[in-house]
């Protein structure tokens, strides 16, 4: 079995396309090699090295000493298309097929009637072109005045040898589009006459107007003057010029020209021109390139959906040059969309706010458009874990709370007892709405001790679900522990005096009323250092305390409002 070229350096014959009637060379060398070599078409053998007697137009050529057996194919003909194979039969080496592919031009394309076809006016003309043995099958074009016409029929025959084909191409001109004299050529091409070959035929007729209508300059940017140009050719001679814009007239308008200021509607609304003779009239309309910055065709609606459902955002915008769409979420700057959707999956509470939907018009303009998302779940509480208060002062507790629908019930807690909207005793609830949420207050009229060991609870519900948050209170540093430190140092600097004025007899007293002082603030530091033990413990007994509160709020009680304390025994209830 012959192998591919590979083990030796070898230059192998590679696809071909020619022209029938033109030489062609398939080149074949091995290096080194010195033995027979067979070349091959389309399976048969066509001669053992230079031997090709059987084909009188092929040669091989090259140097044998350097292992060149390159085939020449003189005057190409259409039989011999096909594959080809170089083989060095001692070395069992073969090169890879080459294809040889021979085109061949159409004949000179023949319209039917030619030279000179007469119509009368009002009749339609069907214009004929023959182009036959064309491989591969021939293009027909019509042109007329330089210009493609474009609606032609047509139709392929493949011929006996199964290679080559004719083309027939039919055109139909309706009367109103052909003038008295014009000439009409049928070109016909393929890959082997890439020029084409031509026929000619003279339309003798009268016709109605011919119009080719000019916009200058485009693009545009909106704003600026743009001049339409109405070319018209007819025979009888043209008679009347009319504009439209949009279907509307334009009476400022007469003659074969009209200038304007364009806007963005003239991208949409084309500009008419009607051209009129004696026989008829002809309308042709352009649309304006201009170029203009974004404006909205369908304006994005605000969304409420429920936590875990899908929120989609719809808009739309118009603008020229095509423009970009970028959806974002405000305050962020991450590209969530380019297209006029934006697709949510599975939202979340915090998927909640403000949503942009920007167009971009480069280096002509930016539109946008803002939507809202808003977020049904439960509620969310968001509060100072440790808030601080005066003692013997006012003090307050500020739980905040963001909730989509609004909370059913608030309740805040100071354990077992539970407060809502009002006043009992000391302790006054107040419940106030703001745009970004609900913000509930317990203000205690006059702070004790024991407000700063109790644990204050804050509770939200509504038809999705529950939130709650525990809160402690601080002491913040208050006139009490300065009166405490003042009568301290009073007391330190009247002992100094008392030392001065009774001597060395008082010296051991003195002392030891300095130790009971030293024991008085040592007393001091301890239960400040006792009070910042307890307030490192928080964080620790947080979250057990906010279990601990959630279950005791899972049948909550008809109240709105409430507080818990764990050390107080307070028990209230309003309403």
């Amino acid at each position: 079995m012959l192998q591919s070229c590979g083990s030796q350096q070898c230059h192998q014959p590679h696809d071909l396309v020619v022209v029938a009637g033109q030489p062609v060379t398939l080149p074949c060398s091995i290096t080194g090699y010195h033995g027979m070599v067979l070349w091959v078409k389309d399976g048969l053998a066509l001669g053992v090295n230079r031997d090709m007697s059987g084909y009188p137009r092929y040669d091989v050529i090259g140097d044998h000493s350097k292992g060149e057996y390159h085939l020449l194919i003189q005057r190409t003909e259409l039989t011999d298309d096909g594959s080809f194979e170089c083989q060095a039969i001692q070395a069992a080496t073969r090169s890879r097929p080459a294809r040889l592919t021979v085109l061949v031009p159409p004949d000179d394309p023949v319209i039917i009637g030619a030279p000179v076809v007469s119509l009368r006016a009002g009749n339609s003309l069907n214009l004929t072109c023959h182009a036959n043995n064309a491989k591969p099958a021939a293009s027909i074009i019509w042109i007329r005045n330089g210009e493609v016409l474009n609606g032609a029929a047509y139709t392929k025959t493949l011929l006996r040898d199964g290679r080559r084909e004719s083309t027939v191409s039919t055109l139909h001109i309706s009367a109103s589009n052909i003038e008295n004299g014009q000439q009409i050529t049928c070109r016909a091409s393929n890959k082997a006459a890439p020029n084409g070959k031509e026929a000619t035929v003279t339309i003798d007729i009268q016709h109605f107007p011919l119009v080719n209508l000019s916009v200058e300059p485009q693009p545009v940017l909106e704003g600026n003057l743009v001049k339409f140009h109405c070319a018209a050719k007819a025979n009888p001679p043209v008679t009347h010029y009319r504009w439209a814009k949009g279907g509307s007239m334009i009476t400022d308008a007469t003659g074969d020209t009209y200038e304007v200021l364009v806007d963005h509607s003239f991208f949409t609304e084309p500009v008419s021109c009607e051209v009129t003779n004696a026989l008829g009239n002809t309308n042709i309309s352009r649309n304006v390139d201009v170029y203009f910055g974004p404006r909205l065709a369908a304006e994005p609606q605000s969304l409420q959906v429920d936590r875990g459902s899908d929120a989609v955002f719809s808009c739309a915008w118009i603008g020229n040059p095509s423009l970009t769409i970028v959806w974002m979420k405000r305050g962020h700057g991450v590209v969530l969309s380019n297209e006029n959707t934006l697709t949510l999956k599975a939202v979340r509470q915090e998927d909640a706010g403000k949503y942009v939907c920007r167009a971009v018009v480069p280096r002509v303009g930016v539109g946008e458009k803002e939507v809202t998302l808003t977020v049904n779940g439960p509620p969310t509480i968001s509060s100072t874990q440790t808030q601080q208060a005066l003692y013997g002062e006012k003090g307050q507790i500020k739980c905040f709370i963001r909730s989509t629908p609004p909370p059913d019930r608030i309740v805040s807690s100071i354990y077992p007892s539970m407060l809502e909207s009002g006043t009992s005793g000391r302790y006054t609830v107040e419940t106030v709405s703001t745009e970004d949420g609900v913000i509930s207050t317990l203000t205690m009229s006059n702070i004790v001790p024991a407000d700063f060991q109790t644990i204050y609870n804050c509770t939200a519900w509504n038809s999705f679900g529950s939130d709650t948050e525990i809160i402690r209170l601080k002491e913040q540093g208050s006139l009490r522990l300065a009166v405490i430190i003042g009568v301290a140092v009073g007391a330190f600097l009247a002992l100094i005096v008392l030392i001065g004025t009774l001597g060395a007899f008082c010296c051991a007293r003195l002392q030891r009323n300095l130790k009971g002082v030293v024991s008085a603030k040592n007393d001091i530091r301890v239960e400040i250092v006792h009070k910042d033990h307890n307030a490192a413990r928080e964080p620790e007994d947080h979250g057990n305390m906010k279990q601990m509160m959630v279950s005791w709020h899972s049948k909550p009680p008809s109240s709105l409002f409430s507080l818990t304390s764990f050390t107080s025994g307070l028990s209230i209830r309003l309403g």
